[in-house]
């Protein structure tokens, strides 16, 4: 019914147009939905990975002051 109006209103030649731009911007708005989770994830990572890094590094450091008391 809806794709009837659409065909009644816009014609046959505009209609695949319309229909590529929608299709178009669905597919970008899925896209910034996931974007978020994905960046999250990635700040995540990120700051797992320093912490580690920083914990390897006080080790090392508090390693050394030991051997030198």
């Amino acid at each position: 019914l809806i794709a009837g109006v659409a065909l009644l209103l816009f014609g046959g030649k505009k209609l695949p147009e319309l229909m590529r731009g929608m299709g178009q911007g669905v597919k970008n708005f899925k896209e910034g939905l996931n974007s978020p989770a994905e960046q999250k994830e990635k700040e995540d990572s990120n700051t797992e990975e320093k912490n580690s890094e920083e914990n390897g590094a006080e080790e090392k450091t508090t390693g050394d002051t030991a051997e030198q008391k």
